[in-house]
């Protein structure tokens, strides 16, 4: 009892010790900021990612320090990895929008059929968290309702149960079906940020290839494929070439 008591103790001071160590990493990275010292606020923020702490607020500081310094690739790399984190976080978006609107590329999506621009708006009108939390909601009005109509001896309570449970059971299955939509078009593939210049697709993952179209600085695209030191990519507009891995950062 005494050697686990040992173990618990070692664990919860290494992780007190830590946790000060973050926060004083997060002061000085503050006050660098604020003292407009950017490439040396980006290495405390870089040193506190490097012990395994992230969060969104984190992100936000390090994209703001990146933005600063004229960095607008990894400034918008770190806006989009604080939100995935949190989705609904409005400074995130906002300061996503200002730093995109710098950048050069102007990519139109490829228009989809009216059924799947529908669906997909849907789907993506809320964080994977609010789809959980209505999921278990409505999972639990339909056992409430289940319950209500097993134990009560009243003719209408029993009719009503009835009728939440069909909504329960309809909105319940709907929303995971849309939770799971969701969790398959997060995972199905990765995005990264170009936080090169500019750079020429190559129609294969050789630098003799030849030259497919050029992108530049801050543009999102969707990895397909990896090939040795390249990527295969995949923009808005559905043109697909190949990039050197090191011109660019996976979200």
């Amino acid at each position: 009892m005494k050697f686990f008591s040992i173990i618990l103790f070692i664990v919860l001071l290494f992780s007190s010790v830590n946790a000060a160590d973050v926060d004083s990493l997060m002061m000085q990275g503050n006050q660098l900021y604020q003292n407009k010292q950017y490439d040396e606020a980006i290495q405390k923020y870089q040193a506190i990612l490097d012990q395994g702490y992230s969060s969104a607020a984190l992100y936000y500081n390090l994209g703001n320090a990146y933005y600063r310094s004229g960095k607008l690739g990894y400034a918008i790399l770190n806006y989009e990895r604080g939100l995935k984190l949190e989705p609904d976080n409005e400074d995130l978006q906002y300061n996503l929008k200002i730093v995109k609107a710098r950048t050069i590329d102007r990519i139109k999506e490829v228009p989809q059929i009216f059924i799947v621009d529908w669906w997909v708006t849907f789907i993506t009108a809320f964080s994977l968290t609010t789809w959980q939390v209505l999921v278990i909601i409505f999972y639990l009005i339909l056992l409430g309702s289940v319950t209500i109509f097993f134990i009560s001896k009243h003719g209408r309570l029993q009719r009503y149960s009835v009728y939440s449970a069909l909504v329960g059971l309809l909105a319940a299955v709907l929303f995971t079906i849309v939770l799971f939509a969701n969790v398959g078009r997060e995972t199905s593939k990765d995005f990264a940020i170009l936080t090169t210049n500019t750079v020429a697709a190559k129609q294969s993952p050789n630098d003799s290839s030849n030259d497919l179209f050029v992108i530049h600085e801050g543009l999102k695209v969707a990895v397909m494929s990896q090939f040795g030191d390249w990527v295969e990519v995949k923009l808005y507009d559905g043109k697909v070439g190949w990039l050197p891995k090191d011109a660019l950062e996976i979200i």
